[in-house]
């Protein structure tokens, strides 16, 4: 939902900070999980397959308060720099930064030597200018009853999706020109590192499930679509999950999501296991969209 500071952003009466290198937002108009996090991940990786060096800025949601950027990698403290920026910097194998001020954020990230930022969640922080924007939203759920926060799930109203670049879609369901995209996951990994196996050895058995996400319903319908017997645990999204929280006492195992294990250390017992997921999307609707991309990042260096 715009506040009285985004539209003076808006409106240019509040001027925003232009990068060194080109901007690539990722973000949604709606509250709760949309798949952002693996998008942004396909996403440096598939600039990093064209060339390029990416970096990734984030808020960092959850995590402690702190009046300058930090940087992250995969060991980082969960409370200082907050779940999904493990994630990022794990699974995206880029610098990564994170700041309320995502502007200052890429500051850090410039002596790294990127050459492109993304922006996770950055569609409101009209604080950075942005090159390129990307919308995406639940297929399942829509834009909800097409209300405001708190009367509904909106950030902002549904013509927002008129000025960004791209709409993705998590799943079924169609916007103007978008494009649609699923999250698969073939793979359990225990999180002690000992082992990985097939989400199909699970058939038939009854587990713990696992879930701190905006949209836990996703992950407990995954693992049932591989006839898994669940308990559910639906935690608020960016819990500061305990050990204690997670820890049943009986011999069922426990599956988690990929954000969740990064709250913990590798040092738990074989029965915790985390599944990630990955981005697919049409070879040639993908291709499409990174060429596209490519235009714009090329017409910022001849703007320079």
């Amino acid at each position: 939902m715009l506040n009285l500071k985004e539209l003076l952003y808006r409106h240019q009466i509040l001027s925003a900070r232009r990068a060194e290198v080109p901007v690539i937002v990722v973000g949604n108009i709606t509250t709760g999980g949309t798949g952002k996090t693996p998008t942004v991940i396909w996403l440096v990786n598939e600039l990093r397959d064209k060339g390029y060096t990416p970096g990734i800025v984030s808020r960092g949601y959850g995590r402690r308060k702190s009046n300058s950027p930090i940087k992250v990698n995969k060991n980082s403290n969960v409370s200082v720099v907050g779940d999904e920026p493990i994630l990022l910097a794990k699974r995206g194998g880029c610098p990564v930064a994170v700041d309320t001020n995502r502007a200052r954020a890429v500051s850090v990230l410039i002596d790294d030597g990127v050459d492109v930022i993304v922006a996770d969640d950055g569609l409101q922080h009209l604080q950075l200018e942005r090159d390129f924007e990307i919308c995406v939203i639940d297929g399942s759920r829509g834009l909800g009853n097409l209300r405001l926060i708190p009367s509904g799930p909106l950030r902002e109203m549904p013509r927002r999706l008129r000025s960004v670049d791209q709409v993705l879609i998590n799943g079924e369901g169609s916007f103007r020109d978008s494009i649609s995209f699923k999250l698969l996951a073939s793979d359990a990994n225990r999180l002690n590192g000992t082992l990985s196996q097939p989400l199909q050895a699970f058939r038939g058995k009854t587990v713990h499930a696992i879930a701190g996400i905006g949209n836990p319903a996703r992950f407990f319908e995954l693992l049932r679509s591989y006839d898994i017997q669940i308990i559910e645990h639906n935690f608020p999204d960016h819990a500061e999950l305990t050990y204690e929280e997670i820890n049943f006492d009986d011999q069922f195992e426990v599956l988690m999501t990929e954000k969740d294990a990064v709250k913990f250390s590798k040092k738990l017992p074989d029965k915790f296991w985390f599944i990630p997921v990955d981005l697919n999307m049409n070879s040639t609707m993908s291709s499409d969209l990174i060429k596209r991309i490519e235009m714009r990042l090329k017409s910022y260096g001849e703007k320079q």
